[in-house]
């Protein structure tokens, strides 16, 4: 397929980094967030790794610390690429792809935990917030839903923002897509031990990824997929009391709580992974890169051909 720019035009001015530095530095620049977080704000205030499984101020901050990964991403491309965050699909009308983005996200996270629930693989443990409602209850959910905007977006911003265009204006759509996936799912690889829940959870992610490429590609811009991102995350683990990849939110439920049934197959539960490791949540992601490939979500990615510039 050809060499395309996703979301904006390129010019003269603009350079391009190499796909295996720009990976590279994806990697340090996580890296550099996370410990500026950790030894920054989470070490000096008191906490512990541990406090990211029971506590939800912890796990917060590590959220919000993702900040810093997008501000260093968003500076090399500026400073060095010469390019504006548009480039990276930070463009037009973003309160309605945002909004779009947060529908169509809880919209396939619901389908995933329904159908899972549906086949016996969940029962509700508890009614979470509305046991014993108060407005206390609702800080730790908006300090989350936050945090989880900053994480979601940083990740959007380094996956589908510069890398898949950055492969997309070199090598194509098609190996835009297949090396975001990959990498997104190597990201996630360490997240539980290595098990049968890990190897499905890793194929789910590769799903994931390219589905939310192919929206991105469709829209022409990153600001619904930042939003989808974002409500996957916080219905997953705040609204339903469900594993995160492979990580507990300790916070009352916003929705219900959900429970695996004693009886009930791991590869539909997901295991120690969660939902995002269940047959559930494949069929469900699988149905939507079949309906974006079928709406012309790839041709619609042409809008911007590469020069042919270095």
């Amino acid at each position: 397929m050809n060499k395309v720019e996703l979301y904006a035009p390129r010019t003269m001015r603009h350079r391009r980094t190499w796909t295996a530095a720009a990976i590279v530095l994806m990697v340090v620049f996580f890296i550099a967030g996370q410990l500026a977080t950790i030894f920054g704000v989470l070490k000096p205030m008191g906490f512990h790794q541990a406090d990211l499984n029971t506590q939800w101020a912890p796990l917060t901050i590590q959220l919000l610390g993702f900040g810093v990964t997008a501000l260093l991403i968003l500076a090399w491309v500026g400073l060095f690429e010469r390019r504006s965050p548009a480039a990276l699909g930070l463009n037009g009308q973003a309160l309605v792809r945002y909004g779009r983005g947060l529908l169509t996200g809880a919209g396939f996270l619901i389908a995933s935990i329904g159908l899972a629930w549906a086949l016996g693989g969940y029962h509700i443990e508890g009614i979470g917030v509305w046991s014993a409602p108060s407005p206390i209850l609702f800080l730790p959910i908006l300090c989350l839903f936050a945090g989880f905007m900053v994480q979601g977006a940083t990740e959007e911003l380094m996956l589908r923002g510069w890398l898949l265009q950055l492969v997309a204006s070199r090598h194509g759509l098609v190996a835009a897509i297949i090396v975001n996936a990959v990498v997104f799912a190597v990201l996630h690889a360490g997240n539980i031990k290595p098990s049968l829940e890990l190897a499905l959870a890793l194929g789910n992610l590769l799903l994931f990824s390219v589905l939310i490429s192919l929206y991105a590609i469709k829209e022409g811009s990153l600001w619904g997929v930042c939003a989808w991102h974002t409500a996957w995350n916080t219905l997953l683990g705040v609204g339903f009391g469900l594993d995160v990849s492979g990580a507990k939110v300790a916070v009352q439920s916003l929705v219900v709580d959900l429970a695996p049934n004693a009886n009930a197959a791991w590869w539909l539960t997901g295991g120690a992974f969660g939902p995002e490791a269940s047959v559930a949540t494949s069929a469900v992601l699988l149905a939507g890169v079949v309906y974006l490939l079928a709406n012309g979500a790839l041709r619609q990615g042409a809008r911007y051909s590469t020069p042919g510039l270095g």
